[in-house]
């Protein structure tokens, strides 16, 4: 598929089929998001699968799948997706690899992050990933967590690694469209400025 055509067909989906998708086809897509870019190299990104009924169960409840979604009368779409990959950084690991003597002079320093690094680049991992999903003849959508302490605990994350949402992925089913498309896309002169604001 041409990348013009990935990206224009790319869109958050909210209802899938109970299709299986293939495992390979998941390692494909996280071994390309796997090149997304990494400020020094930290490679502080990690992704989580979930397949177990029981376990999506639980996530989409994270996620206020029945509260939030359902109750706005879109499909269980995160519990009802055969495959949830959960996006991880970690700001440890960027501070630990920016503390390294080739990023430093003083170990001890500590780093000012104007930009924080990792979320940019587990946002750029996610990406990768969302347009490999359209390569594949995939859907995929995203949700936010509610509470990030009990994704840790349920899938038993590391403290200083952060959930940073809910990626389902499955075959596309006849879905609501969210309301916020209505809005339309800005027009092109409020989107792209030449050689300053």
């Amino acid at each position: 598929m041409d990348f013009t055509e990935v990206v224009l067909k790319r869109r958050m989906v909210r209802h899938f089929t109970p299709e299986p998708v293939a495992p390979e086809v998941i390692d494909r897509l996280l071994d390309l998001a796997r090149h997304a870019p990494s400020a020094g190299f930290t490679q502080g990104q990690a992704f989580i699968v979930v397949t177990k009924p029981e376990l999506k169960q639980a996530i989409a409840k994270l996620c206020g799948e029945d509260e939030g979604y359902v109750k706005a009368g879109f499909h269980p779409f995160i519990s009802e997706a055969p495959v949830l990959v959960i996006p991880c950084t970690s700001e440890a690991a960027y501070r630990k690899r920016y503390s390294e003597p080739d990023k430093t002079d003083d170990p001890n320093a500590e780093q000012y992050w104007p930009i924080p690094f990792w979320y940019m680049d587990i946002g750029c991992a996610v990406m990768i990933l969302l347009l490999g999903v359209v390569n594949e003849g995939l859907s995929a959508g995203f949700a936010g967590i509610m509470d990030n302490d009990a994704m840790r605990q349920l899938l038993h994350i590391p403290e200083d690694v952060t959930p940073v949402g809910v990626i389902p992925i499955g075959h596309r089913a006849k879905d609501k469209p969210s309301g916020s498309l209505k809005r339309g896309r800005k027009p092109e002169g409020d989107y792209i400025h030449h050689e300053g604001w």
